[in-house]
């Protein structure tokens, strides 16, 4: 499992599997956020199983599937109500991460100024500059 730090509060992921929320849970995640739509890949786990297990180990689970390139309005509110309401660190996971760390640079639930935004990705591994004007 490869979990890149954004800050205290937020982490990005590739895809993680259900036997990894146990660590997660211990490592203090309270939240997680799959970014995947369901069958989106040969081997993938579902939607339900990773909820099941998240909420096994007492974690909050949301599914809000980005899918072409495309970040819906619904999907960032939806992301920035997720992030706003965590009780502790959230995780979020998609195929490599970059959806989840461009969802969360859009919805920009920290209320960051844009230059943070993308240092605070690019420190994460994930250089979001040419999407700096979807991200503003």
């Amino acid at each position: 499992m490869i979990i890149n730090r954004v800050d205290k509060n937020f982490a990005v992921a590739p895809q993680i599997a259900p036997q990894d929320m146990a660590a997660l849970a211990a490592d203090g995640f309270t939240t997680v956020i799959c970014n995947r739509p369901d069958g989106e890949e040969p081997g993938q786990p579902d939607v339900a199983t990773m909820r099941a297990a998240a909420e096994a180990e007492g974690m909050a689970f949301h599914h809000i599937p980005i899918s072409g390139g495309v970040f819906p309005p619904d999907s960032v509110a939806a992301h920035r109500t997720a992030r706003q309401e965590a009780t502790g660190a959230t995780l979020a996971y998609c195929r490599s991460g970059t959806r989840s760390i461009t969802l969360d640079a859009i919805a920009n639930p920290d209320e960051r100024e844009l230059e943070e935004r993308l240092r605070l990705a690019a420190d994460a591994g994930y250089d979001l500059s040419a999407l700096r004007g979807r991200v503003a």
